[in-house]
């Protein structure tokens, strides 16, 4: 390949990382809140719907202040543990962040 094309394939792929780069808290969200809560945040789960979760964009979640999902996320709520001394506060925050991503 000459040298030209390579800087020219390279460039476009430097383009197109944006796209791809992940939201702040994203990957957390993927690791530790999914498995419940849905890729989407809808709950759709086996064990969302097991556990009857809310969906994230249901008009109830979507009104609960950033501190509520932040105190529910680090200290627990119902059946799901919270993450105190596993996730940093900013780790939490990003997370809130991420959930209202979701939300829209």
């Amino acid at each position: 390949m000459n040298r030209n094309l390579k800087f020219t394939v390279l460039a476009l792929l430097g383009l197109s990382l944006p796209m791809f780069a992940q939201q702040p808290g994203q990957a957390t969200y993927n690791a530790k809140c999914a498995m419940c809560h849905g890729s989407d945040g809808t709950g759709n789960t086996p064990v969302g719907r097991a556990m009857k979760l809310h969906s994230f964009k249901s008009p109830e979640d979507v009104k609960i202040p950033d501190a509520e999902l932040f105190k529910d996320t680090k200290d627990g709520i119902g059946k799901m543990h919270g993450y105190a001394g596993k996730l940093t506060d900013a780790q939490i925050h990003d997370l809130v962040a991420y959930i209202r991503a979701l939300q829209k």
